[in-house]
């Protein structure tokens, strides 16, 4: 491809007042409107003061630039460029914006929370596919943090992690069926140098509640994490909530004793379709084995936070073998590497195999840290702590939005990411054109997605008129 005139015949001139570089933003805030964003954020939010007022239409502003794909509190000014002002109602600018959420205490953040939780359930009465029909399969949970990256010195709360980066700790949990790409169902952001377990408890609490909401009657939500969520409180927990678990354990002396006990003849070979990688040894693993046990977790404590259960173990052979081997270290632990995890699952609804399988398939979540991570959690925008906890539930809210926008047009955008979504769906050039108090856009001919762009708008706003010129 090249230009089709010469480039001293080409010129550039910022001078049309009816065009929005965002078209897709119409039908995706029409939808958000429908689930009441803007009314629950009125309804639960009481951030005091004039920085407070107004704050349904803030909120919905600062998820509207997110979708469009703000990654800061500056980049909200795309919402106030060309004809923006004639299709939506009040584009804030970002400093207006930015002194809004400098204005939250946690306590206004955990107001925020709740509305994320309740535009999730609105959300899934305006669009139930979003979720997926569980009737078939589990509803699966998963939980896991992870570390956003910081610049600067001024922001508080920032410190090293467990990946050894400076920035603060997002703890997510996500929500995934047999017919649905997950969806956020809680969030807290916390300091980067905390451990991975803490406030874990609460969050776990609250995403269940939110599950039972979405997915009533079907049955008990699996909840899968790894090691570092392997401990009473998070487990407890779990099962309070009506919940299974299946998590990862560390291999400390009783879990090796437990699987010292697994007879050979006790292992199934597996090969998998697709390789997994082993971090330990570095390499991608195609063929493995897998046995169980009984297992009772957390045995050392009192009797009420012992769980029964079962340690479901994958084990490959350690490529390191005959090295140790001629090194004298010829040991059971030598000549495998083991990888356990802990279930209260039912072997006849999950047998070893699939248990191993439905386990692994927790690293969903590292996608939806990796789609955040390339939008609006991009940076954390402000100095101030609760600024930056009230944008990660915000970016949650954007990325649930936006799911939902994209389940409503088909399955060919049901599990693409955020970004392949706004390139196709949301950032899509108009022109806008007004006559008898209807406002008309008109959009590039022959667009690709064309077909999936008009789905989208007549669930948001209804057949769109003819236009006759």
């Amino acid at each position: 491809m090249k230009l089709s005139h010469t480039r001293s015949a080409t010129s550039a001139v910022f001078d049309d007042p009816n065009l929005v570089s965002a078209a897709g933003l119409v039908p995706v805030l029409a939808l958000a409107q429908r689930a009441g964003l803007a009314d629950l954020a009125d309804l639960h939010l009481s951030v005091p003061g004039d920085k407070g007022a107004n704050a349904g239409m803030k909120v919905a502003s600062l998820v509207a630039g997110m979708v469009a794909g703000a990654d800061s509190i500056d980049d909200m000014a795309l919402l106030r460029h060309g004809g923006m002002g004639r299709v939506f109602a009040r584009p804030y600018a970002p400093s207006t914006l930015g002194s809004f959420l400098r204005s939250f205490t946690f306590g206004h953040v955990r107001q925020l929370d709740a509305v994320a939780s309740r535009f999730l359930t609105a959300l899934a009465a305006q669009a139930g596919q979003v979720l997926g029909d569980s009737s078939g399969g589990r509803v699966l949970v998963d939980v896991d943090d992870t570390i956003i990256e910081v610049h600067g010195h001024a922001k508080q709360g920032a410190g090293f992690g467990y990946s050894g980066v400076r920035g603060l700790n997002a703890l997510l949990a996500t929500v995934t069926t047999t017919g649905s790409a997950p969806v956020v169902v809680a969030q807290r952001l916390r300091k980067g140098s905390c451990g991975s377990p803490r406030g874990a408890k609460r969050l776990v609490a609250d995403a269940l509640k939110t599950v039972s909401t979405l997915h009533p009657g079907h049955g008990k939500p699996l909840l899968r994490a790894d090691s570092a969520f392997y401990g009473a409180p998070t487990v407890g927990a779990a099962l309070r909530g009506g919940a299974q678990v299946s998590i990862t354990v560390r291999l400390d002396p009783k879990v090796k004793a437990a699987i010292a006990t697994i007879g050979q003849e006790a292992w199934t070979p597996i090969e998998y379709t697709d390789a997994i990688f082993d971090e330990v040894s570095n390499t991608w693993v195609s063929r493995a084995e897998v046995a169980e046990v009984p297992f009772t977790a957390f045995s050392s404590k009192k009797a009420t936070d012992q769980v029964p259960g079962r340690l479901v173990v994958r084990r490959i052979p350690d490529l390191n073998a005959e090295k140790k081997k001629a090194a004298g270290q010829g040991t059971l632990f030598d000549t495998w590497r083991f990888h356990a995890f802990f279930t209260t699952t039912d072997p006849a609804d999950l047998d070893t195999v699939a248990a191993d399988k439905t386990h692994r398939g927790h690293a969903i979540i590292e996608q939806v840290h990796a789609d955040l991570k390339s939008s609006a959690l991009a940076h954390l925008p402000s100095g101030k702590f609760t600024a930056n906890a009230a944008w990660l539930v915000l970016a949650v809210i954007a990325f649930n939005l936006t799911r939902t926008a994209a389940t409503i047009t088909g399955s060919d955008f049901a599990r693409a990411t955020t970004a392949t979504i706004r390139a196709k769906l949301i950032t899509v050039p108009a022109r806008v054109a007004s006559s008898a108090r209807r406002v008309t856009l008109h959009l590039p001919t022959a667009w690709p997605w064309e077909t999936a762009w008009t789905r989208l708008f007549t669930h948001g706003c209804g057949p769109p008129a003819p236009v006759t010129s």
